[in-house]
């Protein structure tokens, strides 16, 4: 599996992703307070979709791509919206070309008081991101390792914001590196909200994260797996996940009402699946 975005960029598990991602700062849209993004590994802005890259795995076929004139319920319709609002923003002659990556979409989902943070270690990556938003004066770009600036860069002067954490998992230690992260994150920033995408494998540790996840005992921690076929059996990305810290208090909610439904539209074989659990509530 090449893990560099390119390839699958706009795939199942950026829908998932992105969409929560899109839900959650409309959220915090609803006060007029400033917030910040930070987005720790945030890749380039924006993929190309009749890129080499992107055609060569064809993934956002069955991501994006079957979305677009998909006959989806009042329901999904409206969780998808804001994400699905950005992705016409970014292909206004139709069709699916440009897809919005996390900085991206962060962006144009923004008011003019709201700022962005984007960390990219890879520099060839971080140049093109900074190109991107050259002039831009509510975006930042700097080049350095993601899981620093979960110390680093925190608080925001905001006091008010997310911190979306989607690290590549090309190194062994993930996971612990989440859960380290995370602990040091949450005592700099309390408030925050917390966003942490994962792979769902046949040989992803998700029993032991989780009982790390719940000894680590921050309040709020929601887990959200959406599973596009069998994760027993099937080799690859069969499933994607993510950990949400103080999520938006309707957003668990609205996941179990609509998740399922996204599961069947971008299912890949049988064993398509959706699970949200509360893994720690209230203190």
């Amino acid at each position: 599996m090449n893990y560099r975005h390119s390839y699958h960029a706009g795939n199942f598990a950026d829908v998932l992703k992105h969409a929560v991602l899109a839900q959650i700062i409309t959220y915090l849209k609803r006060k007029d307070q400033a917030f910040r993004v930070i987005d720790t590994h945030a890749g380039i802005g924006t993929y190309d979709l009749s890129s080499n890259e992107a055609q060569k795995t064809g993934e956002w076929r069955d991501g994006v791509g079957r979305l677009s004139d998909a006959e989806l319920s009042a329901e999904l319709r409206a969780f998808l919206a804001p994400w699905l609002e950005a992705v016409e923003t970014l292909n206004p002659d139709g069709g699916i070309r440009h897809y919005p990556g996390s900085p991206k979409l962060s962006r144009l989902l923004m008011r003019k008081q709201d700022r962005l943070t984007a960390i990219e270690l890879h520099p060839d990556d971080a140049a093109r991101l900074r190109s991107a938003f050259e002039g831009d004066f509510q975006v930042r770009v700097i080049e350095l390792d993601g899981w620093l600036s979960l110390g680093a860069h925190l608080p925001p002067k905001e006091k008010r914001g997310l911190v979306l954490v989607d690290p590549p998992f090309e190194a062994d230690g993930e996971y612990d590196r989440m859960i380290d992260g995370l602990a040091r994150a949450t005592r700099r920033f309390p408030g925050g909200t917390y966003m942490l995408w994962h792979p769902i494998k046949a040989d992803s540790p998700l029993a032991a994260f989780d009982k790390k996840l719940i000894a680590l005992g921050r309040p709020r921690t929601l887990t959200v797996r959406m599973l596009a076929r069998d994760n027993t059996t099937a080799p690859g990305l069969n499933g994607s996940g993510l950990v949400i810290i103080n999520p938006p208090f309707t957003l668990e909610a609205e996941l179990k009402a609509v998740l399922p439904e996204l599961a069947t539209l971008l299912a890949q074989g049988p064993g398509a699946a959706a699970e949200i659990r509360m893994l720690v509530g209230e203190s």
